[in-house]
């Protein structure tokens, strides 16, 4: 089993439970952050200390550099060391894209993108003293299609800024041992579906899907695999 300190940012949504509970089958030192979710995120650290590892919950404000920083140095402290970091916090918001506030742009670029970023920051000064490292980030299956998104305009741009993020630290990185990456899911059981809609048999996964990704790019198989985006999203669009 893996002494490794893994944290994951954003562990109280359904994609986060389930990137932690996988995780925990691989690693035995689990950090849960939540913002406002303290329950749930107590229920899913008994759940992984009932299983025999360790786990801690820990909270902070994101969408802030200086939270962002709180929250990698109490782990530090807890732990000793982060050796994995996923980063899935990420609001959206379905808007027309004329009807758009500044509070609306700042608040999904705040969740999406610079939250990521601070986290990433601030995680790789330790990784890079320990010459091992990985980062996963959270997009979303459309990233790479640079196309028209009305509906959902801020979030599309800052997943898409997530991904040339994703692939800057992952040249800056390469000669440190440490692979930055982001798995970008379709349309996942318990979130948010187009109404109306038929989908075939295949389309829709389920979290334990994206779990699985994410549990890849974080072990030693995917030590040589960096800056890639991973889509977990069936034929969704395809």
């Amino acid at each position: 089993m893996d002494e490794r300190v893994v944290l994951i940012a954003g562990a109280t949504g359904h994609l986060g439970r389930a990137v932690a509970k996988r995780l925990s089958q691989d690693f035995t030192k689990i950090a849960l952050h939540f913002f406002k979710n303290e329950e749930t995120a107590s229920k899913l650290e008994a759940e992984i200390r009932a299983s025999g590892k360790s786990a801690r919950i820990f909270q902070a404000d994101l969408s802030t550099e200086a939270g962002a920083g709180k929250l990698i140095q109490e782990v530090q402290q807890q732990f000793g060391r982060l050796d994995v970091l996923v980063n899935m916090p990420g609001a959206i918001r379905t808007k027309p894209w004329d009807e758009l506030t500044q509070a609306d742009w700042e608040e999904i670029f705040r969740s999406n993108l610079e939250s990521a970023y601070f986290c990433l920051k601030y995680a790789l000064k330790m990784m890079r003293e320990q010459k091992w490292g990985r980062i996963i980030n959270i997009g979303f299956h459309l990233v790479e299609h640079l196309g028209s998104f009305p509906g959902v305009t801020p979030y599309a741009v800052a997943k898409t800024g997530l991904l040339i993020l994703t692939r800057t630290a992952a040249v800056a990185e390469v000669g440190n041992n440490i692979t930055v990456n982001m798995v970008s899911p379709g349309l996942i059981e318990g979130g948010e579906l187009p109404s109306g809609l038929k989908f075939k048999e295949g389309q829709i996964g389920k979290p334990e899907d994206v779990a699985e990704a994410v549990a890849f790019l974080a072990s030693e198989k995917a030590s040589r695999i960096t800056g890639i985006n991973l889509i977990v999203a069936g034929t969704w669009k395809m």
